[in-house]
């Protein structure tokens, strides 16, 4: 069966630094990272498929790193100079039907997501 196993979320204060992972049980054709505040809608944070073509939402942009690991199945986010803005549920993400690049920041461009890892980011 498919599934997502994020780690790595926890507590930090403002212009700390946190790295989470997300290992996928199958070979996905692109990962991605999204998040969702508290009575807010879910929305992108970055993505990068096997092409190594990534995208990242404007307000981490130069904050944000996404890497991943083809052989292990395996994405990370590395986050720096994290806000309090940032504090999310953060969900890993993946699509193994090699959706069209326009669809990397959207909903429905996956069809496998995490159960969430919580980040929370202090004044």
């Amino acid at each position: 069966q498919e599934q997502l196993a994020e780690s790595g979320g926890g507590s930090v204060q403002a212009g700390g630094s946190l790295t989470l992972s997300c290992e996928a049980s199958y070979n996905c054709y692109r990962m991605a990272w999204f998040r969702q505040a508290a009575g807010k809608q879910r929305e992108a944070v970055a993505s990068m498929d096997k092409d190594y073509r990534t995208t990242y939402a404007d307000s981490v942009r130069g904050r944000f790193t996404i890497a991943s690991d083809n052989a292990k199945n395996t994405v990370y986010l590395q986050m720096n100079n994290l806000e309090p803005e940032d504090t999310a549920l953060y969900f890993c993400a993946a699509d193994s039907q090699r959706r069209p690049f326009i669809y990397a920041q959207s909903n429905d461009g996956y069809d496998s997501w995490g159960q969430g890892t919580q980040v929370t980011v202090s004044s």
